[in-house]
């Protein structure tokens, strides 16, 4: 900890959601391993030829170093990881996730294995051979839950089978709707592909 505050170095993280701020930058909200949620200013990075611009995008893995003691740190670094494909339904399905974790969680509270589960749950979405994405997302939801103090007094469920998916589902939803004030964007979203 120096004078002017932390300063980390190429923390593992993703970005969850980008908002525009000022003329040429953006406020990033990053779900980081050891770190939790984190809002970073990327000062510059709408500029065309900024070196944060191709980088800080969501559902890929980032190497994220920042300053600062403020509520909003300052981003100094992001490097690129392995590069995932998400399209269509996958990608809905992984705003859901990120959806989530930002109503969910507080802020700076490291919940690594809500982390783990999130990597775990983008590569079972980028995997095309996979029927179904119901799987990875109620058994991040289900970790979510338990990982945020929420969780359900019973053992793990199977996930993978097909049978207990819909009665999972809606203990789920349940639950989830109980502790958000507003309902969930992306679910609504998601509903709405499933007819199509």
């Amino acid at each position: 900890m120096t004078k002017r505050g932390q300063r980390v170095q190429d923390a593992p993280g993703y970005v969850l959601y980008a908002s525009p701020w000022r003329e040429t930058s953006l406020i990033v909200q990053c779900f980081s391993r050891d770190h939790g949620l984190m809002a970073l200013a990327a000062k510059g990075a709408k500029r065309p030829y900024s070196v944060l611009r191709p980088v800080l995008v969501a559902f890929q893995p980032l190497w994220l170093s920042w300053s600062g003691a403020a509520e909003v740190r300052t981003l100094v670094r992001a490097e690129a990881g392995p590069v995932r494909l998400l399209a269509g339904r996958a990608m809905m399905s992984a705003w859901y996730l990120n959806e989530l974790i930002l109503r969910l969680l507080g802020r700076e509270d490291p919940h690594p294995g809500v982390y783990d589960a999130y990597e775990m749950a983008l590569d079972q979405l980028a995997d095309p051979q996979a029927r179904s994405h119901a799987p990875a997302l109620r058994r991040f939801e289900w970790l979510l839950l338990a990982q945020a103090g929420y969780g359900f007094d019973q053992p793990d469920p199977d996930f993978d089978d097909p049978a207990l998916e819909p009665i999972l589902r809606q203990q789920l939803r349940e639950r989830i709707d109980q502790l958000l004030e507003a309902p969930l964007r992306t679910r609504q979203v998601l509903l709405d592909l499933q007819r199509y």
